[in-house]
């Protein structure tokens, strides 16, 4: 085994024994979370329990991995998954020795947890259809492999006022959320067929959210890794280490200036490619989209035709990515019985089952059908909110849960409804604030109670030329907010319109139906 091999198994002993001086009030939440973050695992609201992060490479998960999961329900009794919104898979309601276990065995596997959280370079977000969406650049695997093999290799030395959240997207669609990340690469082919990235630097959602800046220059695919490096040094050389509400990259370019910021960038970048040789040797080609296919399944929000003729993927999505262990093996032997197909957890709870034929998706949306979304609400995202964060205001999965559960008994037709992004406090780690339409948990005095809100957001957007961050229109006491859903619906219902092209051309009509609900 390797240097860091040895590093990280030395890591984990020294973790299970500040651990267990956590669980015996010898150490602060806060001197533990600035441990255990950067070992992928956090405590649970209580201090008793823990989570950990299995940090999933850009979310492809092989089945040697699918199957070490399967292993670890097993000998833990874990009742269920949960399937993040940056492709990791999380495990819940463990004692300490239980998740520094789990630790060495997926180590052991060339699983990660290391910088599943803390002030480290996330996991590489990938877009889940790279190789096998119609329309796209090309394949992008094997870069976010590569960046991830880089940022793995040296996550013991790093030294970060913050997290860093890098994206690769493969298609305009941005599935990746490379426009709206610290440091996000987007796929192109230009006019001679040459593959490159455009570059978005410093973006990111929460307090005071930021659209990336674009980078003025086309990079070149065998060279990302100069970059990445030229990122973390600026970081590391200009990010803000005393002040932790603004030590992410965003606030770096408002201090110094957009064109002083890029002009920062581009003296780290020359200075490691005159210092270091990063260059990588792939051989990538653009993807190729056929004028017309034979594909006779048609296109649902949980069923994808491929770029490749006769093939599908089936998008998989349990309620706010809480995916049963009895479901979840299911899936690992319909994969394992079915060995052509491959599975990548997405950015939105969702695991995509890829390269299947015709009668392997209608199988698959069988063997699923009692525990996937079957329109756009069903697949609503939703942090794990309380009671389980230690930092949550909100049960944003309650409110999720609520809302569905309420259109149900209500017998409304769903088909018109968006996908909802709700985050149970302002940290937006569902993403709310570039949801078409999201809610964000809170606590307001409404006359002598105090009530639980979430915040309303609408207009978000992540799309390559067209990301937007949202606008809040108001706050609705939780308890109401399943029967504004319900009022929408009936207007989208009325004017078979989906919400997106609702709200385009009737804003006002949204915005009064908000002011009905809104405290």
């Amino acid at each position: 085994m390797n240097k860091q091999y040895d590093i990280l198994k030395n890591e984990i002993e020294d973790f299970r024994k500040l651990g267990h001086k956590f669980l015996e009030k010898n150490i602060s939440v806060g001197d533990f979370k600035s441990k255990s973050g950067g070992m992928g695992v956090y405590a649970q609201r209580g201090g008793q329990s823990f989570m950990i992060r299995l940090r999933t490479n850009s979310g492809l998960l092989p089945l040697e991995h699918l199957k070490l999961i399967n292993s670890f329900i097993d000998s833990y009794d874990i009742k269920n998954i949960h399937l993040t919104t940056r492709q990791a898979v999380q495990l819940h309601n463990l004692g300490i020795d239980d998740v520094c276990d789990i630790m060495s065995v997926a180590l052991d596997n060339g699983l990660y947890t290391r910088g599943g959280g803390g002030n480290f370079p996330r996991n590489v977000a990938l877009s889940p259809m790279t190789g096998v969406e119609k329309n796209e650049a090309f394949d992008a695997t094997e870069v976010a492999n590569a960046i991830s093999k880089y940022l793995i290799d040296q996550i013991t030395e790093y030294k970060l006022p913050r997290k860093l959240k890098i994206s690769v997207s493969s298609s305009s669609k941005d599935t990746a959320n490379s426009t709206i990340n610290d440091f996000g690469f987007l796929g192109k082919v230009d006019e001679n067929g040459v593959p490159y990235f455009d570059l978005y630097i410093a973006g990111g959602l929460g307090n005071n959210p930021e659209l990336s800046i674009k980078y003025p220059n086309k990079v070149n695919l065998n060279e990302v890794l100069y970059y990445i490096e030229a990122m973390v040094n600026l970081f590391m050389a200009e990010g803000d280490y005393t002040n932790r509400a603004k030590a992410r990259t965003r606030y770096i370019p408002k201090r110094m200036g957009v064109e002083a910021f890029l002009q920062c960038f581009e003296t780290h970048l020359q200075k490691v490619k005159n210092n270091k040789n990063l260059t990588l040797n792939l051989n990538i080609i653009p993807s190729k989209t056929q004028t017309s296919y034979s594909h006779k399944l048609q296109e649902t929000p949980y069923l994808i035709p491929q770029r490749q003729d006769g093939l599908y993927t089936v998008i998989v999505h349990p309620t706010c990515g809480i995916l049963k262990s009895s479901d979840y093996k299911l899936l690992v032997d319909f994969i394992s019985q079915n060995n052509n197909c491959e599975a990548r957890l997405s950015m939105d709870e969702n695991i995509y089952i890829r390269n299947l034929d015709e009668q392997q998706a209608i199988n698959l949306i069988q063997l699923t059908d009692s525990f996937n979304a079957h329109n756009k609400i069903q697949q609503s995202l939703s942090c794990i909110g309380v009671p389980t964060c230690q930092i949550g205001i909100e049960e944003s999965q309650m409110l999720v849960k609520n809302i569905l559960n309420h259109l149900l008994e209500a017998n409304i037709n769903e088909q018109y409804l968006p996908i909802i992004h709700v985050s149970g406090c302002q940290n937006s780690c569902a993403r709310h604030q570039v949801a078409e339409l999201g809610f964000v948990g809170g606590k307001r005095k409404v006359g002598d109670a105090l009530e639980s809100v979430f915040t309303v957001f609408v207009g978000g957007k992540v799309k390559e030329y067209e990301s937007k961050i949202g606008s809040p229109v108001g706050a609705i006491i939780a308890r109401n907010i399943p029967s504004f859903i319900e009022e929408l619906a009936n207007v989208l219902n009325s004017k078979q319109l989906q919400f997106v092209d609702f709200y385009k051309t009737n804003p006002e009509e949204f915005n009064n139906l908000v002011k009905k609900y809104t405290i």
